[in-house]
Order: C-alpha cells, then structure tokens, then sequence
C-alpha cells in the first residue's frame, strides 16, 4: 500500500511539472478582460502592467510583457521582442517580427488564446469580442490618431484600430481577416463604443524574454 502511494505522488508530481513546463512556454496571448474603461490602458505603461499581472495570475512568471500597441511615437512591432512567440498551449504563433507580420503567423480564433488558455468569443458568438486593440498599420507600424489618445482616453472623442483575432469580417476583404489591423473604432474610445462594433478592450500580450 505504501509503496502504491510513493508511486501515485511521484506521477502526481511528474504530472504538475510537465504542466508546470508547458505553460511556462507561453509568450503570447490576448487579455481576458480589458481595463475595463474602455481605450483608456493608462498608457503604454499601464497596458504593459496589466499584462504582467494576467500572465502572473495564470501562474506565468519572470517574464517580461509588452503590450502590442502603438501610440504617435511608437511602432508596436518595435515593442515585442525577436520571438519565437507560442501561446498557453505550447503552440507556435510566429517565430519572429518578420513572420508574425505576414501570412507565415498561426493566429486564428482557435489560438489567439487568452492567459488561461481559454478560447475568446469571435464572429458569430454572443457577445462577438474579436475586435482588438492595436492602433497599428498591418505592418505593425503606427496609425496616425488611432491610438485614442495613445490609450488615455475613454470617452465619445478619438478612435482606436482594432484587428479580429478571429481573422473574419463582414466580407472576406484583406481587412476584414488582419489580426492587427481591419477597421477603426466608431463612437469613441469608450466602453460602450468598442463593444458596439464587436470588442471590449482587449489587446495582444508578447513576452520580450
């Protein structure tokens, strides 16, 4: 009996480590929850943080985290490391900056993962989530005035470039499937503006380290 135990804990410890190693691979994901006051992150700074803090809730420390946004001074490309970026499931999303912004990237509905591994609602589920923030061109580089006020704004004024992490529109225009780039935000920077086209305040974490 004794011994049947020792052998139960040592797989139940081989267990949580092969868990525990998986899961420390990931460097990128989408946030679960925003900041809740719309396009108003507290800036790059705050943005950055809330990055941090979901990752280490999910039991993801030691890494570095970026946001992938730009504002009127800064490229969201130039933010994010060299790569290679994989998700909470261990699976490969690009392998560096060049790749991530072209067609060779694996982001798709079903692995632009939140921090907790979790699927997050796109094109079609109630309520749609896929807009994202990026204030970015396709080539991650920045958008003039759509960053809603370099992310400090929250109100009926400014207006943010999202992308569909779903990769699906209203069409199939190129736009309409970019992850970082298919339309601006109407209404605002508000809450209630970026749930109104199909968002709710989420944006791309990548690890730099």
């Amino acid at each position: 009996m004794r011994r049947l135990l020792v052998v139960t804990a040592a797989a139940s410890l081989a267990a949580v480590g092969v868990a525990s190693s998986q899961d420390a691979t990931m460097s990128f994901f989408v946030t679960s929850v925003g900041s809740g006051k719309g396009a108003d992150l507290g800036g790059l700074a705050g943005a950055d943080a809330h990055c941090g803090s979901l990752a280490e809730a999910a039991g993801v420390t030691g890494k570095t985290w970026r946001a992938y946004l730009s504002t009127s001074d800064t490229d969201a490309r130039d933010r994010i490391g060299k790569g290679p970026w994989f998700n909470a499931k261990g699976v490969k999303i690009a392998d560096d900056v060049a790749s991530l912004h072209s067609d060779a990237n694996a982001i798709t509905k079903q692995t632009a993962l939140d921090e907790k591994g979790e699927m997050i609602n796109g094109r079609g589920d109630k309520p749609n989530r896929h807009d994202v923030l990026t204030g970015s061109k396709p080539d991650g580089t920045k958008i003039a005035d759509q960053t809603c006020g370099d992310w400090t704004l929250s109100g009926a004024e400014g207006a943010a470039m999202t992308g569909h992490h779903d990769r699906t529109g209203l069409d199939d225009s190129a736009a309409a499937k970019s992850w970082n780039s298919s339309h601006a935000s109407r209404g605002g920077c508000s809450q209630e503006a970026l749930r109104s086209t199909g968002g709710d305040g989420l944006f791309y974490c990548f690890a730099v380290n």
